[in-house]
C-alpha cells in the first residue's frame, strides 16, 4: 500500500504561499494546556508557546496585526457551548483560574484584539473575518492549540473565508503526536500551508505593517 504522501501526491498538497499582508493569530494559548495537573495539559503545547512567543515579538516589532483568542462561556450550564459541551465536558476547565489565564510568554498587550469564542474555530461567532478584511489582510499566520481541534477548525474556516492560511509547525501543539501530525498533514494537503517558523519570520520581516502604522 502506498504511503499517505505518495497517495496524495499530484492530487492534494498544492502550495498557497504567503500573500502580501499578514496577521498573526494566537489560538487559545492559555494555561489549561501548559500546567501539569490540568485535564487539558498537553506537552506539545508547552514548546509551542515558546515558539509562538518568538513570533509574537517579531510581529509586534514589525507592526503586524496581532490577534489572540480564548474560550469564554457565559452560561453556567454551558448552554452557549451547545452540543460541543455534551461531547467535551472538559470545557469546564476554562471557567477557573489559573487555567483560563493566558500563558505568561504571550499575554496580550492592552491594544491587541482578544476574541472570545465559544466553539473551536476562531472564526465561528466572532469578528475575526471582518477585522481581517478591514485590515486588508490576505495571509493568516496561525499558531496555538490544539492542532487537531481549534487550529484545524480555524484553518478550514480561514480558507473558506478566502485567506491564505499559514500554520506555523513549531508554534502549534497537541496532547499527542499522532493527531498532531495527522492534522498537520491534512491541513497542509487541503486547507493551507504548514510552514516553518524560520520562513514565517522572514515573511513578518518583509510584510507591510498594519494600517494603524501608516501602511
Amino acid at each position: 500500500m502506498p504511503s499517505a504522501h505518495d497517495n496524495y501526491q499530484g492530487v492534494w498538497g498544492h502550495r498557497i504561499s504567503f500573500g502580501q499582508r499578514g496577521a498573526l493569530l494566537l489560538i487559545d494559548f492559555v494555561k489549561a494546556y501548559t500546567l501539569p495537573g490540568s485535564p487539558l495539559y498537553a506537552e506539545g503545547v508547552v514548546s509551542a508557546v515558546d515558539h509562538g512567543a518568538e513570533l509574537l515579538r517579531a510581529a509586534r516589532e514589525a507592526g503586524m496585526p496581532v490577534l489572540h483568542t480564548t474560550i469564554v462561556h457565559q452560561s453556567k450550564n454551558f448552554a452557549d457551548a451547545g452540543a460541543w459541551y455534551r461531547k467535551s465536558p472538559v470545557l469546564e476547565c476554562f471557567k477557573s483560574r489559573p487555567f483560563n489565564e493566558f500563558c505568561d510568554a504571550v499575554v496580550p498587550l492592552a491594544d491587541e484584539i482578544v476574541l472570545q469564542k465559544q466553539y473551536a474555530s476562531a472564526f465561528f461567532g466572532t469578528s475575526l473575518a471582518s477585522t481581517l478584511f478591514a485590515l486588508r489582510v490576505d495571509t493568516l499566520l496561525v499558531t496555538g492549540c490544539s492542532t487537531s481541534g481549534c487550529v484545524r477548525a480555524t484553518a478550514v474556516d480561514g480558507v473558506q473565508h478566502g485567506f491564505n492560511v499559514m500554520v506555523v509547525r513549531e508554534a502549534v501543539g497537541d496532547r499527542h503526536p499522532d493527531p498532531h501530525e495527522a492534522n498537520l498533514f491534512d491541513i497542509d494537503s487541503k486547507y493551507g500551508d504548514v510552514v516553518s517558523k524560520a520562513r514565517t519570520l522572514e515573511f513578518i520581516a518583509r510584510a507591510p505593517s498594519s494600517l494603524q502604522h501608516g501602511a
